[in-house]
């Protein structure tokens, strides 16, 4: 971690989730937004098709990663993603992608993967910015909009000495301003739609000043083309629906009330 580095403008993904042609137009639709680095919170593959697609685009780009839950296990050729799910649902369909991306990710990649950092440091203007995947003490922790309570994200401010905390994990973008002006950004994920009824992902562009100013920014992509890829792949039908229409029909026993309402399934 390089917490001396100060940038004015970055762009901040996370959930690749293998869908190469989501990072591809991330990646140009940020170079058009004048950031001065890239930075992906983790979680490279998972849910789509044909995982080592997805290094080169990060390595030519020089995006600055941190290890997710899924990239940890993968480096560590554990027994299962590390997702943080309870619901049997949810671990049934979590193994099948788990299998998958760990069969088709090459050993260099996985070894790649292991050498990425917990979490980053930066400075932006006068921010300090701490970037970690689910929370900063736990990598599969789920901080949702709804649920989660000022107290606690007050407190991971005093006791990790940041000013903001980006995060991923959940899938679903959001911010929080604290009363003290501090705040809680969930980036987005670029991997998948946000159970939203839209094909198009998110992600975030950072910029310095008194506050800090967040911008969630829409990305279009092929989507019909990923499907079509992991309908070739044999991936489970209940994924390719999500792509082909922005509704969720996995992971939606981990979702809070408010999150779930918003869904169709």
């Amino acid at each position: 971690m390089n917490p001396e580095r100060i940038y004015r403008r970055v762009a901040v993904f996370g959930g690749v989730y293998s869908n190469y042609l989501a990072l591809e137009a991330t990646l140009e639709d940020a170079r058009q937004r004048d950031v001065e680095a890239i930075f992906c919170l983790g979680d490279m593959g998972a849910f789509g098709p044909h995982p080592d697609r997805v290094f080169p685009l990060l390595r030519e780009a020089g995006v600055l990663a941190i290890q997710g839950n899924y990239d940890d296990s993968m480096a560590a050729g554990k027994e299962d993603c590390g997702c943080g799910y309870t619901d049997p649902r949810d671990n049934h369909f979590a193994r099948i992608s788990y299998e998958y991306t760990f069969k088709n990710t090459s050993a260099e990649n996985k070894a790649w993967l292991g050498t990425l950092p917990k979490q980053r440091r930066i400075r932006l203007g006068k921010h300090r910015v701490l970037m970690c995947h689910g929370s900063p003490r736990t990598v599969n922790e789920f901080l949702w909009e709804s649920t989660t309570p000022n107290g606690l994200l007050a407190r991971f401010m005093r006791d990790f000495h940041t000013d903001a905390i980006l995060c991923t994990h959940t899938g679903i973008k959001w911010q929080r301003i604290l009363p003290d002006g501090k705040q809680v950004v969930n980036v987005g994920a670029i991997g998948r739609p946000e159970n939203d009824g839209m094909t198009n992902v998110w992600y975030t562009v950072l910029t310095s000043g008194d506050d800090l100013h967040v911008e969630f920014a829409p990305v279009h992509y092929d989507h019909e083309t990923l499907a079509r890829e992991m309908e070739m792949e044999g991936l489970p039908p209940e994924f390719i629906e999500t792509i082909r229409t922005g509704w969720w029909t996995t992971c939606l026993e981990i979702l809070p009330a408010k999150e779930r309402a918003r869904g169709k399934h």
